[in-house]
């Protein structure tokens, strides 16, 4: 049993991690990706030393468990890959031709919610958040290049539409684990979901049109050089056909090689060179990830996540207060594992019996588990998906976060469910 003293002993670094991303953000102009792996290195620290029980080297052995785990080292990969592509793209002149045809078909005014709307339907296809901001980011920024439009909204409209389709897509991960542990069907799920998330897009699909309305038409370099935007396209069609994305980013890697060299963009070395550039301006991301992943498993191993599910779902009297600890429960845990999948993963079997013991609706609670988990990992600056996002776009992850309308809608749906929860199980 966790006494309240152990409990909040082993929840100490996240009060650590949130004291010091206050202070740098009051301090400091926003807080950049440098400042954001010295607060992660500070709170390992704090998660080192507040560890009791084992011995030195059994918590550094546990915290280089959880930063070497196989979810981890998984979006290392990603990382790399979606690094060398972008940079080896941008110098054989891929982006701006990318841009150039994009602007060629849409106009600059709605360059910003088609973003959104093509992040939604490529997510959806994908069934990924990663793997549709990996696709869309770079073709982002070089539209918020030329338009003259501020990088972190642009960046957020990607993430936000990658959450959609993480959210409803039937080949989603956070999806099929929701109805799995809540035992209930995906089309079951997704109609029920779309009616909560669905109003939420529209509304900020709309708010995109009237921020980009400002954007005046440019225009675009008369011969647009098709060939140099296979690689892209290439992308784009292979993640919408739902294949892996580290087999689509080593296609892709491959075709700005080979595609760069044949116009005489680059030489091999020259392609190499820009690989290697791209890799390393993913490190401090990749370390800031595997940091979060080595933290929050001491304080799992701490008694943390237990001593809150337990303090959680102690008080639960009602349907409407059981549902509320359900979205807590996931939030939190997203909190600490800085994956949605994982976080519904962890709490999902805790959900399901506080459901059946109140009579919830399986499609309802697999519903409110995905959707929240969605919000939180949508705005988390630690989480992969706004570390991809501020690695490509070169900006900082908690710059983008103003502007996450998206999640931030998602979340207002949860309350609004929870608010006019129906009474029909």
């Amino acid at each position: 049993m966790i006494t309240t003293k152990q409990g909040l002993l082993a929840l100490s670094p996240i009060a650590a991690m949130v004291a010091l991303l206050v202070f740098f953000s009051v301090y400091y102009e926003g807080v950049s990706n440098a400042p954001l792996l010295l607060i992660f290195v500070l709170t390992a620290i704090v998660a080192v030393c507040t560890t009791r029980g084992v011995s030195f080297s059994e918590r550094v052995t546990l915290f280089s468990a959880g930063a070497g785990s196989k979810n981890l080292l998984l979006m290392v990969w990603i990382f790399m890959l979606a690094g060398a592509f972008a940079a080896s793209a941008k110098q054989m002149g891929a982006a701006g031709a990318m841009v150039d045809l994009t602007l060629h078909f849409l106009p600059a005014r709605y360059a910003l919610a088609g973003l959104f709307f093509a992040a939604c339907i490529t997510s959806l296809c994908m069934g990924t958040s990663v793997g549709t901001i990996v696709a869309l980011m770079p073709i982002a920024v070089g539209l918020a290049d030329k338009t003259a439009m501020a990088m972190p909204m642009v960046a957020a409209a990607v993430v936000g539409g990658a959450f959609f389709g993480d959210n409803l897509s039937f080949i989603s991960d956070t999806t099929i684990v929701a109805t799995q542990s809540q035992h209930c069907r995906l089309s079951d799920k997704f109609r029920f979901n779309i009616r909560m998330v669905l109003p939420a897009a529209i509304i900020v699909g709309l708010l995109y049109v009237f921020l980009g309305s400002g954007a005046s038409d440019i225009t675009t370099a008369e011969h647009i050089e098709f060939w140099k935007v296979i690689p892209y396209l290439m992308v784009l069609v292979c993640a919408a056909c739902g294949m892996n994305v580290l087999v689509v980013l080593t296609l892709g890697n491959l075709l700005t090689c080979v595609t760069g060299i044949a116009d005489g963009s680059y030489a091999l070395m020259g392609w190499i060179d820009s690989t290697l550039q791209g890799v390393m301006g993913m490190s401090e991301l990749i370390l800031i990830s595997m940091l979060a992943g080595g933290i929050f498993a001491l304080i799992s191993h701490n008694g943390g996540m237990d001593f809150v599910i337990k303090g959680i779902t102690r008080g639960v009297r009602t349907p409407a207060g059981a549902e509320l600890s359900i979205c807590v429960l996931v939030a939190f845990a997203n909190i600490c594992t800085a994956n949605n999948t994982i976080a519904i993963l962890s709490v999902g079997d805790i959900a399901r019996n506080v459901a059946n013991r109140f009579d919830i609706d399986p499609r309802r609670s697999a519903s409110l588990l995905d959707t929240t988990s969605c919000c939180i990992q949508g705005i988390l600056p630690y989480g992969a998906q706004l570390l991809m996002a501020s690695g490509l776009a070169g900006i900082s992850a908690v710059a983008i976060i103003p502007y996450l309308y998206y999640p931030m809608l998602l979340g207002a749906a949860v309350l609004i469910t929870l608010a006019f929860r129906s009474r029909k199980s």
